[in-house]
């Protein structure tokens, strides 16, 4: 499909819905471009969840219950230089900043073909879940990603283009993921 015959995900998110993975949910359809987040899907999601380790979000279609996105959360905490703090004002003595990880995101190929914006619309919902977490539960000042550019080295363009920014403390030139971050309260200046 021409890119721009594609529908808005936005303007069609009442057709979807966001839950979290339970083993009711069969999990074999979800196909998208990189394997490896398929076999995670499939094989360690639940396991990761059940062990506390990993929280999966899934995307689906209401009519067919067909999984169009998935996301996994993780609590985080990230080390940031005193100009990252400067530039985000953050005028505290403390090393680390807390934080929440989006440790994977993927979205359905055959639902890429039909729809634009699934994956900044994942995004988004992170960012509200970690706005729920800071108004009842526990602080958490930015989303993070480890953006996979093993797999896909543009996908560094896609968060950027959602407000993301790179993390001087934890980057280096041989890693197969950039370290990045999104200020949930304020954008970086």
């Amino acid at each position: 499909m021409n890119p721009s015959n594609k529908k808005s995900i936005i303007t069609h998110r009442r057709i979807f819905l966001l839950e979290q993975l339970s083993e009711k949910i069969n999990l074999k359809s979800f196909s998208c471009s990189v394997e490896e987040y398929n076999e995670y899907l499939r094989n360690e999601a639940l396991r990761s969840q059940n062990d506390q380790m990993a929280l999966t979000w899934l995307f689906r279609e209401r009519s067919s219950g067909d999984i169009v996105a998935y996301m996994s959360l993780i609590a985080d905490a990230i080390k940031l230089s005193t100009s990252e703090k400067e530039l985000h004002n953050l005028d505290y003595p403390f090393k680390t900043v807390p934080a929440m990880k989006i440790a994977k995101l993927a979205v359905s190929t055959p639902f890429q073909e039909r729809y634009s914006g699934i994956g900044s619309l994942m995004i988004e919902m992170a960012v509200e879940i970690a706005v729920a977490c800071n108004e009842r539960f526990f602080a958490c000042r930015f989303i993070t990603v480890d953006a996979d550019i093993e797999h896909n080295e543009s996908v560094i363009n896609f968060y950027l283009k959602n407000g993301f920014v790179s993390n001087e403390e934890t980057n280096n030139k041989r890693r197969k993921t950039v370290s990045i971050r999104r200020d949930i309260l304020f954008k970086a200046k």
